[in-house]
């Protein structure tokens, strides 16, 4: 009998502890710490908040005022050239330790991916508020990250990966910046003073990208560029001083807005825009007497999501990737103005690029490959454009990147990784050669492009932006 009561206390507590773990779990979220995948539908999002009653540029405030000039510029998306490659001469410091390179300063920011613009020593960004709900230009000093002025509106926009995608684009008298949900504004560069706004969504049709708008304006001798890809307007010139719309390309193929930006190229000594948008390629004339002419278009390449821009090479060659599985199509330009495929490859079989556009140098193309890239994922590597199925060269096992940017300056491509680790290696043929490296900052989803300018280079993750003073001591 002892035994037997013995036996059933034991059995009872067994039970119950059981029972109990059993409720815990239950209870319990087991997948609060992972990170969803967000499908991607067949067709982007339009968005369902409907942005009228902004009214675009309607606030400021000043703050300090300053009058240290420097000579540089990092004036748009990809620096001065679009080719994201620093031409400044000034010796940039490598060797670096515990406590170089110094951070010079850094401020806090709304969630999201947009960068910095940089002209004659001042920083222009613009950021999301969330505390006002507020597209935000600001204006800062690059030595001192001194906030000189700010320029803002009112729209609702929520989180989707992020807020803020875009860079602005700055000459010596205007910047021009286009807002998550495809406000346009342009103000004085100085002064900060509004000048003009458009809504592309409200005024033109524009279907805003699923994630929010990715492309950067860019001025040309004080005419805004932009892709409105709305029912009626596809591309149009904009006269920066009075927002005057000096020509205009018809969407005849209804195409869509995409996350990517207009590249301006020369061919045959013709001056034209290239753009990727959600339909195709095409390419319009920047010629005086035909401005907005359509010269070539092409159903070649039409992947559902697109984030790189197009990447314009030697011999006419022009290089278009995405992500999600879409790779790569390297396509020629023909001396009839006719585009024709030359080479097409899937992300496990070739260079491909999910965000980031790659960059053309000593007549090779560099760039990070994407998760679904096989072996070669996340490894930075060279490729020729005579084939863009096989590497040159690749980081390797142990040197693998994530989303993040890069740029090349003085033969040496510096890259960011997601964590705020920066790189830097030899931007040479014959394979992977690091110079530094070193963990900048704590960081998270730092994706946004990178800034270089007089020796200063600008950073970001998704809540702050860091000024590094990189120049040789």
């Amino acid at each position: 009998m002892k035994e037997n009561h013995i036996f059933f206390i034991s059995f009872a507590f067994f039970t119950l502890f059981f029972f109990s773990i059993f409720i815990f779990w239950m209870q319990s979220n087991p997948t609060s710490h992972f990170t969803p995948e967000i499908p991607i539908p067949d067709i982007p999002s339009v968005s369902s908040e409907k942005s009228s009653g902004v009214k675009i540029g309607e606030y400021s405030k000043k703050f300090f005022q300053s009058h240290s000039l420097l000579p540089g510029s990092w004036p748009c998306f990809r620096g001065k050239e679009r080719d994201n490659i620093s031409k400044e001469n000034i010796p940039l410091f490598t060797s670096w330790s515990e406590e170089n390179p110094e951070i010079l300063w850094k401020i806090s920011l709304g969630e999201g991916h947009s960068a910095p613009a940089i002209h004659r020593g001042k920083v222009y960004l613009l950021d999301y508020d969330e505390k006002e709900k507020a597209d935000s230009l600001r204006c800062f000093t690059l030595k001192e990250g001194q906030e000189l002025w700010r320029r803002w509106y009112r729209v609702q926009v929520k989180r989707n990966h992020g807020m803020s995608r875009t860079i602005p684009a700055v000459n010596e008298k205007f910047v021009v910046t286009i807002g998550p949900k495809c406000h346009v504004m342009c103000v004085d560069r100085e002064t900060g003073e509004f000048l003009w706004g458009m809504d592309l969504e409200k005024d033109f049709k524009t279907q805003i990208p699923l994630w929010y708008t990715g492309q950067c304006p860019i001025i040309e001798e004080n005419t805004v560029v932009l892709a409105p890809c709305g029912e009626q307007v596809f591309i149009m010139g904009v006269d920066c001083a009075t927002g005057k719309i000096l020509w205009q390309t018809p969407n005849h193929k209804k195409w869509n807005m995409s996350h990517s930006s207009l590249v301006p190229i020369v061919w045959k000594n013709k001056k034209m825009f290239l753009y990727a948008a959600l339909g195709g390629i095409v390419g319009i004339s920047n010629q005086e007497g035909e401005k907005g002419k359509i010269l070539f278009e092409s159903e070649l390449w039409n992947p559902q999501v697109i984030a790189p821009s197009p990447l314009f090479m030697a011999n006419g060659l022009i290089f278009l990737t995405a992500g999600y599985g879409a790779g790569s199509i390297l396509l020629k330009l023909t001396e009839e103005g006719q585009l024709q495929k030359v080479q097409q490859v899937k992300p496990e079989e070739g260079l491909a690029s999910e965000q980031q556009t790659p960059i053309f140098y000593k007549g090779h193309i560099f760039g990070i490959l994407p998760k679904d890239a096989g072996s070669l994922r996340n490894q930075f590597a060279c490729y020729s454009p005579d084939d863009i199925s096989k590497p040159i060269w690749s980081s390797g096992k142990t040197n693998r990147f994530g989303l993040g940017p890069y740029f090349i300056a003085q033969e040496k491509c510096f890259i960011l990784n997601d964590d705020g680790t920066l790189t830097v290696i030899q931007a040479s043929l014959d394979g992977y050669k690091e110079i530094a490296r070193k963990k900048i900052f704590q960081g998270k989803d730092a994706w946004g492009p990178m800034a270089l300018s007089d020796g200063f280079l600008l950073l970001r993750d998704e809540k702050q932006m860091f000024c590094l003073d990189i120049r040789e001591k």
